[in-house]
């Protein structure tokens, strides 16, 4: 992202209590907004719905505002539950969230050197041939730099906010507090898993040191596949806060609508081919699908792979769980397809038939191009459309509280952000020959 479009630089709260503080005063304002909703549309003989009196615009706008502020596991919560599709969260709250998905404002510079002195020690900047002040990128835990070694090197340095990794536990906590707030989320609905989840992803994208693994780790399983390539990582100048890379140039996916378009094809076949080897041969999967994390070179084709904080281990059962929804989905096996989305926790025995049917016609909907062995029109088909709208019907269900296990949701959100960008693309790719390839042992 060229640098003047990134948010103005604001301070990252880096103590427990300023975060704690900060997000409390937002559950504050978000009752005090709700009651002086409620009373303006009383006194204008309305009868406001609890959910209507919540969620307004003004709070529309002061929850992603401030939680984009916070960063850490305020924003990266937030932009879990915006990927949701109407499974877990109303239209209204998926809709509220859904700002987080952009860029986050990048620290001010006084606070990203303090953050580098601690990591290098004083004098870092020595070590430079030339390092830019001005983040290039900016996320939910830390922001990313160019910087050149005198040797000539061109390096990508990711820098994480400061107190970000300290404070998960304390904003995860006050993050359930705020979306306890009546109104916010259907009666009866448990986050409990998610937040879990949450915590140990957040604690694990917060470890650069764990990040580093995992991109060693996709350099292994990815080794001479030519359709790829990863950058290469600059061990002595990691630490568990700053995370040194190769910088990798190619188009962004925005961009890359303007290249041929067979090779368009090439790379979002390839992209669903990776999702496919991560569930059922590496068993490990990056299971964050922002368009800000590819890249396409167009002299070559290759798909550039460049963040592997939200690494995945995906456990035997799921895997063999995924497998056999699959290859019932391609059976068009309906009754074999609803037991085997309840094995993989889409629904339970607590959810009524009416709910059940829903869930499986939307997944059915999405399964449709891949039974056929024409080639699929990502963009063309209205199906992104459809399904969206499936997904706004099924968040008004008020009744309906199961929320799936948390691998689940990651492995869904993976493979409907994969979608997403083969759509971005105006990718035209046969799907069933890539699944049919990994749809038995």
């Amino acid at each position: 992202m060229p640098d003047d479009a990134l948010p103005r630089a604001t301070p990252v709260p880096d103590g427990r209590l300023g975060r704690a503080l900060a997000l409390g005063s937002l559950t504050t304002g978000v009752l005090g907004s709700a009651v002086a909703s409620g009373l303006r549309q009383v006194a204008g003989g309305a009868r406001p719905r609890l959910a209507d009196m919540v969620l307004t615009p003004d709070v529309a706008q002061r929850l992603a505002r401030d939680l984009g502020r916070m960063r850490g596991a305020a924003m990266k919560l937030g932009q879990l539950l915006s990927m949701d599709t109407g499974a877990v969260l109303p239209p209204q709250m998926t809709q509220v969230l859904s700002a987080l998905r952009a860029d986050a404002p990048p620290m001010p510079p006084k606070q990203l050197r303090a953050v580098l002195d601690a990591a290098w020690g004083p004098g870092w900047y020595g070590r430079f041939a030339r390092f830019d002040v001005r983040p290039f990128a900016a996320a939910s835990i830390g922001q990313v730099h160019r910087a050149t070694l005198p040797d000539g090197r061109d390096l990508a340095i990711k820098v994480q906010y400061p107190g970000v990794r300290a404070s998960i536990d304390s904003d995860l906590d006050n993050l359930a507090a705020l979306m306890r707030v009546p109104g916010l989320l259907p009666r009866g609905v448990d986050l409990s898993p998610l937040l879990a989840e949450a915590r140990v992803q957040l604690q694990t994208e917060a470890d650069y040191r764990a990040e580093a693994a995992s991109l060693q780790a996709f350099h292994a399983h990815l080794a001479g596949d030519p359709g790829f390539r990863l950058p290469a990582l600059i061990d002595d100048l990691t630490t568990d806060q700053v995370l040194a890379m190769e910088f990798v140039s190619g188009d962004r996916i925005e961009d890359a609508v303007h290249l041929p378009q067979a090779l368009r094809d090439a790379v979002a076949a390839r992209l669903t081919d990776l999702v496919l080897r991560e569930l059922f041969v590496f068993g490990r999967m990056q299971t964050d699908p922002n368009p800000a994390n590819f890249r396409v070179d167009p002299a070559t084709g290759q798909v550039v792979l460049l963040d592997f904080g939200a690494v995945m281990q995906i456990p035997p059962d799921m895997v063999a769980g995924f497998r056999r929804l699959m290859a019932a989905a391609l059976g068009d096996d309906p009754a074999e397809t609803r037991a085997a989305m309840a094995a993989v926790g889409y629904f339970d025995r607590a959810t009524d038939d009416h709910h059940q049917t829903l869930i499986q016609t939307m997944f059915d909907t999405a399964m449709a191009p891949v039974r056929s062995d024409a080639p699929f029109d990502f963009a063309g088909s209205g199906l992104i459309e459809r399904l969206r709208d499936m997904g706004a019907a099924l968040g008004t269900e008020r009744d309906l509280t199961h929320v799936p296990p948390p691998a689940t949701l990651f492995i869904h959100r993976k493979i409907g952000g994969v979608f997403l960008i083969a759509a971005q693309l105006r990718a035209r790719v046969a799907l069933r020959p890539i699944v049919d390839f990994y749809a038995t042992p």
